[in-house]
């Protein structure tokens, strides 16, 4: 009589639903099992972040970079993909609350949403200075560079002249630095040889940093290495100088004027609002202050990784967001779930630290790995190494290496398309109207004799 019943009422598995597709929420889906998961991102597709700033600087096409999640997982039946905006989590009843789909349940929560950055207050900054955290913003970014090209290449043609073809990136941060170093070398090396109009002296580049050195996460001395190397590329860079106002046209440097054809944003980030559902405490970027375990307080069945995390290593200082860092919280937090260990039964978090890498131009970097501290060539191999190293899949890897290596030793890019803007096409269709009749105007025609 006992096998209907059991029969008729079979063991449902654990459900796991993971909020974000990047790298911690990705590789915690990709080590889960015998579990349900729901893994649920306002895009298609995981994108390699560290690589963002080569795509905006027209180094690499954004199909070298990202990866639909269905096809990452679709060896994987046990991972269900849901694109959609997550708005709130209900710790109470365990529900997660989307903007287009119905709501989902969960047994246990991963919760890696990612970040954006911040304009630390001035969010009116925005619209003149876009920042460089998804896909969509580098390939903003790759237009608006272009797009300015190609304007100073239409004045120095029509007119002669031309006022400097300049850009200021604010933040001295990695992806500033890595922006100002490669957005020279691209602008000098392969995109200016295509506009026979420009010279080599009309493109500036100002790297602001309101603290008093540049990469304060690196050690000094690399820090003072990379602003030596960026000087000797002719990076112009202005240290303890707070930006006061960006408009149109520049930005506000105290009482200091800087015209600036664009502006671009590496100043900051600050955690996704969303995490302020939870109802716990957050530090000032508004990460989550996670338990050892990578928990909530009180709920040792919702985990806040990635970006999302404000988790301390054994110094007591909060790891960074980067890459390495999210790819180890995700397998700690799948381990726990796979293996349903229960909070008096876990480990703590432990990060084994792999160091910091940031490239400054071709054949320039600075990298700190653990004792050992190096620049220039052998840094920038090592960096482009790691690199690979994280890119997932194999067609992927294989395609940008070879990228790199031809874009290397020819100083050639391949990825300076622009579409064909709305505004143009309209001005292009009122054209085509003058002084030639349409089908529309030929039936007019025949009607009216």
């Amino acid at each position: 009589m006992d096998t209907p019943a059991r029969l008729a009422h079979p063991m449902t598995r654990k459900r796991v639903v993971i909020i974000g597709g990047g790298f911690g929420g990705m590789t915690a889906a990709r080590c889960l099992r015998d579990v349900d998961v729901i893994l649920i991102d306002r895009t298609n597709h995981h994108v390699f972040q560290p690589l963002l700033y080569q795509v905006a600087t027209a180094s690499l096409s954004p199909v070298d970079i990202a990866w639909p999640l269905r096809t990452v997982f679709r060896s994987q039946p046990n991972v269900r993909i849901v694109m959609d905006e997550v708005l709130s989590i209900d710790r109470t009843t365990h529900v997660v609350r989307l903007r287009h789909s119905t709501p989902i349940t969960f047994d246990t929560l991963i919760v890696t949403p990612g970040s954006r950055h911040t304009y630390f207050g001035h969010n009116e900054w925005e619209s003149f200075a876009p920042g460089l955290k998804t896909l969509g913003d580098a390939v903003e970014l790759r237009k608006r560079i272009l797009l300015a090209f190609e304007e100073a290449e239409r004045q120095r043609a029509d007119t002669g002249t031309q006022s400097r073809l300049s850009f200021v990136i604010v933040g001295g941060g990695p992806t500033g630095v890595e922006l100002a170093g490669l957005l020279l070398d691209v602008g000098r090396k392969t995109i200016g040889p295509d506009y026979p109009h420009l010279r080599v002296e009309d493109l500036s580049i100002t790297l602001v940093e309101a603290g008093s050195r540049i990469l304060s996460e690196l050690d000094p001395k690399l820090s003072t290495k990379t602003l030596a190397a960026l000087h000797r590329m002719g990076v112009t860079v202005k240290l303890n100088t707070p930006v006061t106002a960006v408009r149109a046209g520049g930005v506000m440097l105290g009482d200091e004027w800087i015209a600036s054809t664009n502006v671009l944003w590496a100043a900051g980030t600050k955690a996704s609002p969303l995490l302020r559902t939870l109802g716990v405490d957050q530090d000032h970027c508004g990460r989550i202050k996670v338990q050892p375990d990578l928990t909530i307080p009180q709920d040792p069945w919702i985990f806040v990784i990635g970006d999302a995390a404000h988790c301390l290593d054994h110094n007591g200082t909060p790891l960074p967001g980067i890459a390495p860092v999210a790819i180890s919280e995700g397998r700690y937090v799948a381990t726990l779930i796979n293996e349903d260990l229960r909070p008096a039964h876990r480990l703590p978090f432990t990060y084994q630290g792999c160091g910091r890498m940031v490239t400054i131009g071709w054949a320039q970097a600075a990298a700190q790995l653990g004792p050992f501290h190096t620049s220039g060539r052998i840094a920038w191999s090592l960096w482009y190494v790691a690199h690979i190293f994280f890119l997932i899949g194999i067609r992927q890897p294989v395609r940008v290496i070879c990228k790199w290596v031809w874009n290397y030793l020819t100083c050639k890019r391949g990825a300076r398309l622009l579409c064909e803007q709305p505004a143009i096409r309209q001005k292009r269709s009122s054209n085509n109207r003058v002084g030639k009749m349409t089908n529309d105007d030929h039936k007019s025609l025949r009607r009216a004799a």
